[in-house]
């Protein structure tokens, strides 16, 4: 039986935990001394907050640190991931809706980035929009004018999205006219993920779509992660932001890849 006090213990915890997520959100990485000090309770304590939050995919502890931020192993929280680079993100999305006309069938991967592309798709439907993304899954179905194919599996708190075999296999089945993805490292012409489920499910869709469009902001050009997924000259087109340095640009192009520069929205 559940009493009045331990409700309110539990309601006090929970308000605390989502507090010292969005600290670690907003710092990107902080000490879990500076987190117990921050909202007096003991270490113990913090460290008991932080295994929660990390089970639910929101953050991660190494090192007596909580961050937020990826590492060459770890991608980071899709929740962290959502506030970062914002406008970057909405110009590369605009721009990838060049490539879209109406009545295509368009696959969506489950990066930040591309999710931005959504509320653009009002404007060019009716569309059917194909994605393992739950949090794009639960947008397109409040959007208008788009149809949506969910793609089930194994769900990841991390990425807020399904992969693996089951997810694999529903993708291969289908046959869409285009898929936008991003990626987590762009490094020597090959695009990197932390995952090898992620780069499995990015491959299955990459093989089910006529045209292949990657969107990367130039921050990806100096990233890391472990899994090699694809080679650039593998996407029809390659959109970047304008803060990517225009030798960059050129010697992309050079190599034969239709690399598009996308520029801010006012």
């Amino acid at each position: 039986m559940i009493t009045d006090d331990s409700a309110s213990r539990q309601g006090k915890r929970t308000q605390r935990q989502n507090a010292i997520a969005q600290a670690v959100m907003e710092h990107g990485s902080i000490r879990i001394e500076e987190l117990a000090a921050q909202f007096g309770i003991s270490v113990m304590t913090a460290h008991r907050d932080l295994d929660e939050l990390q089970d639910r995919g929101l953050l991660r502890k190494s090192r007596g640190t909580a961050t937020a931020q990826a590492s060459t192993l770890v991608e980071s929280s899709v929740i962290y991931r959502q506030t970062q680079r914002l406008e970057v993100k909405r110009a590369l999305a605009a721009t990838a809706t060049r490539y879209v006309n109406t009545g295509q069938s368009v696959l969506l991967d489950d990066s930040t980035t591309v999710h931005q592309i959504i509320s653009m798709l009002a404007d060019l439907s009716p569309l059917t929009v194909i994605t393992n993304s739950l949090i794009a899954i639960e947008e397109v179905s409040r959007t208008d004018g788009l149809s949506l194919i969910g793609l089930g599996g194994q769900y990841y708190n991390w990425c807020a999205s399904f992969m693996g075999a089951m997810t694999n296999a529903a993708i291969a089945r289908l046959r869409s006219d285009l898929v936008l993805m991003s990626a987590a490292a762009v490094v020597d012409g090959t695009i990197y993920f932390q995952a090898s489920e992620t780069v499995e499910t990015k491959r299955a869709m990459m093989e089910a779509a006529a045209v292949r469009i990657l969107l990367v902001d130039h921050t990806k050009f100096s990233g890391r992660a472990l899994h090699a997924c694809a080679r650039l000259t593998e996407f029809d087109h390659v959109i970047v932001d304008a803060g990517t340095p225009t030798g960059l640009v050129r010697e992309l192009r050079q190599a034969g890849i239709d690399t598009v520069v996308a520029r801010s929205r006012r």
